[in-house]
């Protein structure tokens, strides 16, 4: 235990008056959240600016990287001094990337993550745009360059630090956003946005999660094959098989151009082990990849497998892609490995028609992708503890899933306890499910939901107009791959 005048003390350097850094397993903050009447001169003169820029520049901790130019709004990229142990606050700090698109003061709030890194590009989301509010987007902890210096504790990379980063910033921003907000993402990000409400259930009026996957317990992956088993039409399931297997048939003569094309770009394979064994991986990410990022209506471009090795390489590196197994390809991704890895789980399907064909059994997982200087083991009680919380306390929830997408095998459920929440899912949508993609009656209870927690309706609400700058899908916002 420290001593409590050193505490007090770092308390001070961090934060200043932005409130509470450390928070126990239940959210609960340790101080309180809101500034009082003791704020410095200074600090009362820039709020009483009529400039956002010098308002959110007031707030202690938070710097300007760059000020943009977009169309309708103030656009700023910044960055805010958080702690590395929200625990203990006085071991290190390190600088989180955010950006802040905003509308008017008057106007609610849309927390956006991604749950990896951060575009410095304006982006809206699809909440965003319905309610015509401001948005707040965060960098994930250890996404560089949000990442304390190296030698960095990997253990300090949970989900409860990741939600009290979010909670920190929502305290800071909140004196400024004072009318209501809402939290959202897809996938990781609507994980990120889901595990924020778990441990800090009162910063948001609503959460509006895209595909998020639920891997409640890791070893137990039956309704990932079960997918697979029954997605689309049994022909376009057979195709996929059948070039997966053929990818494999031909895995020497495919592997020695994958090796060619690693040397010819100077792409190494330090994780994962070797060419062949990167190989394996992106042709056992083939089927999964094809059906989160690809239709069903384009069934007909899968190759025969009597196709030339041409035509076999190129739809392997256009579903999967060949760069992601090299070292430079997944080192952005160390750190949602390692989440998998420690608390998130990692999901496995059957694959019989691949049998005899695999040479590294075990290989598609998490530990196989993060470098072996850097240690993982697995928390078992993560995942139920946050299942839990969703099905007996979730209130204004919307949990949003496209029924041809993997990733939804495992979705969050509502049970007894959850209030004002609900699961949709978008017909024949794939990992881009969204909802605009539900059908109309679903679309509009979800549409009326949201704008009900954000605190507006639509005789005050008018939908800004799609803009192709700004609307655009979360995996252009953000780079990830689940």
């Amino acid at each position: 235990m420290r001593k409590a005048l050193r505490w007090l003390l770092s308390l001070m350097l961090l934060v200043g008056a932005t409130g509470a850094v450390g928070a126990g397993a239940t959210g609960t903050a340790t101080a309180a959240g809101r500034p009082d009447g003791a704020a410095t001169a200074s600090t009362n003169a820039a709020a009483a600016s009529t400039d956002i820029k010098d308002r959110i520049l007031a707030i202690p901790g938070m710097t300007l990287i760059e000020e943009k130019p977009v169309t309708g709004y103030r656009y700023f990229v910044l960055n805010y001094t958080q702690p590395i142990d929200h625990r203990h606050p006085w071991k290190g700090t390190f600088q989180q990337r955010l950006t802040v698109l905003h509308k008017a003061t008057d106007r609610p709030t849309v927390f956006f993550t991604s749950g990896y890194g951060l575009s410095t590009n304006a982006g809206r989301s699809e909440p965003t745009r319905l309610i015509d509010g401001n948005q707040v987007s965060m960098e994930y902890r250890f996404f560089t360059p949000s990442r304390p210096a190296e030698p960095a504790d990997w253990s300090k990379l949970d989900i409860w630090q990741a939600a009290s980063d979010q909670h920190r910033i929502f305290q800071a921003l909140d004196r400024i956003y004072h009318r209501n907000w809402i939290d959202t993402g897809g996938s990781k990000g609507g994980m990120t946005a889901t595990y924020f409400r778990r441990f800090y259930p009162n910063d948001m009026d609503g959460t509006v999660a895209y595909v998020a996957p639920n891997d409640v317990v890791n070893k137990e992956d039956s309704a990932y094959t079960e997918f697979f088993r029954t997605v689309g039409n049994a022909d376009c399931r057979a195709a996929l098989d059948a070039v997966q297997r053929e990818a494999l048939v031909r895995r020497d003569e495919i592997v020695a151009r994958y090796q060619k094309y690693a040397d010819d770009n100077a792409l190494t394979f330090t994780t994962v082990g070797s060419a062949d064994r990167a190989y394996e991986n992106v042709v056992l990410d083939l089927v999964w990849a094809f059906w989160q990022y690809h239709l069903e209506s384009e069934c007909p471009t899968v190759p025969k497998p009597a196709a030339t090795t041409d035509e076999l390489y190129s739809f392997i590196d256009t579903i999967s892609g060949f760069d992601f197994y090299t070292d430079q390809g997944l080192e952005y991704y160390t750190p949602y490995f390692y989440q998998a890895g420690t608390q998130l789980g990692a999901p496995t399907f059957a694959t019989p028609h691949l049998k005899g064909l695999l040479r590294y059994p075990g290989i598609y997982q998490p530990r196989s992708y993060v470098p072996r200087s850097i240690p993982m083991t697995f928390k078992p009680q993560a995942m139920p503890d946050v299942d839990d919380w969703v099905r007996h306390h979730a209130q204004r929830m919307l949990f949003v899933y496209g029924t041809n997408d993997p990733w939804g095998a495992e979705p969050f459920r509502l049970g007894k306890g959850a209030k004002d929440s609900f699961v949709m899912w978008a017909p024949g949508a794939n990992h881009g499910a969204n909802i605009a993609a539900l059908n109309p009656a679903d679309n509009a209870k979800a549409t009326a939901e949201v704008l009900k927690w954000a605190g507006v309706t639509p005789a005050t609400t008018r939908t800004p107009s799609f803009d192709a700058k700004l609307d655009v899908p979360d995996d252009v916002l953000e780079r990830h791959p689940l």
